[in-house]
């Protein structure tokens, strides 16, 4: 099997994100998937294992793409408060420019088999890691509650953030998600701040 690296490899997955959102992931053929990258059948099968592996392999190299553009935007801002909010923009904005992968991430692969939903709970691990650093910087400079179970707060705060974007899906993503952002920054920034 080849690197999966390269153009073709991200043509492929751009074309599965677009084909699974189109018709699901189990109406998703491996030959929709080829035609829409552009290649042929037996090229998907240089890069991936079979269609399972794709839909892996879609998330795990999505979600890294996503914890990395979240890092680089919070790294931008001093304060915890600062950089909870960029969090929480970025994480709506980035859904909100792409909408295939939404329903993707929040509705097709929560229907797949758990061998899948495991592979793929690796796959949050960064994402997860960043929040919970976001809390911990917060408790060190003092803005946040030292009391505070980081392991817990992060569940909280990424459950929030997740059920928002999955109800807006659910929804047909007829509102501006972004217009979320300040009441779900009010939220959480309640219940985590320390108050003088």
């Amino acid at each position: 099997m080849a690197k999966k690296t390269g153009e073709k490899f991200e043509a492929i997955l751009d074309a599965a994100v677009k084909v699974i959102a189109q018709n699901g992931y189990h109406n998703s053929q491996v030959t929709k998937i080829a035609r829409e990258a552009r290649v042929a059948d037996g090229t998907i099968y240089l890069y991936f294992e079979n269609k399972d592996d794709i839909l892996v392999s879609l998330f795990h190299t999505r979600m890294d793409e996503f914890a990395t553009k979240v890092k680089q935007k919070i790294d931008l801002v001093d304060t915890p408060e600062e950089k909870l909010y960029q969090l929480i923009y970025m994480h709506f904005k980035i859904f909100a420019l792409d909408h295939n992968l939404a329903i993707v991430t929040q509705i097709e692969i929560r229907q797949s088999n758990r061998r899948i939903r495991n592979d793929i709970g690796k796959s949050l691990k960064k994402y997860h890691r960043l929040i919970e650093e976001l809390v911990e910087f917060g408790v060190q400079k003092g803005k946040f509650h030292d009391g505070i179970d980081v392991r817990l707060m992060r569940q909280m705060i990424f459950g929030i953030l997740d059920e928002t974007v999955s109800s807006w899906v659910m929804k047909d993503m007829k509102y501006d998600l972004l217009e979320l952002v300040d009441p779900i920054y009010f939220l959480i920034a309640n219940g985590i701040e320390r108050k003088s």
